[in-house]
């Protein structure tokens, strides 16, 4: 099983940006423990600041992945392609924020991409990740 996780713009500070929000620790560090802790998945990672091409690996894995986890950043209030992209592949997407999207400003209660997902999950840190990749095991498991 193939699970591509993306993030946007900014998250390849995470560790250094906003630490009393997005904790200490670099996504890369996390990464090796989503690894070690699905050791019978191909867990990829791609990290982006721009839009384009955040749209153009949903793309480029959307026909042949069996699932993405998408933490699109600030994109999600704002951008209708994102939305739009996800609706035009065939692979589940579930839809991650690390902080409660909820308790923070009112501009992040709107997502422009949730009504594209199977799912949402916010307000884990960093285990927002793990939880969004077995549930789309299970999903993908139950079909």
């Amino acid at each position: 099983m193939r699970i591509q996780i993306i993030n946007g713009p900014n998250l390849n500070l995470l560790g250094k940006r906003e630490p009393g929000v997005y904790g200490s620790q670099s996504f890369d560090s996390y990464f090796e423990q989503l690894k070690k802790l699905h050791t019978s998945l191909k867990i990829d990672y791609y990290q982006s600041n721009i839009e384009g091409e955040i749209i153009n690996k949903i793309h480029e894995v959307g026909f042949n992945y069996d699932g993405i986890v998408l933490n699109a950043g600030a994109y999600t209030h704002t951008s209708v392609a994102i939305g739009d992209a996800i609706r035009a592949v065939d692979t589940p997407v579930v839809e991650v924020h690390m902080s409660n999207i909820y308790a923070r400003e009112l501009f992040r209660h709107i997502s422009h991409i949730s009504s594209s997902c199977v799912g949402t999950i916010s307000g884990f840190g960093m285990n927002s990740y793990n939880l969004a990749i077995n549930a789309l095991v299970e999903m993908i498991d139950d079909k």
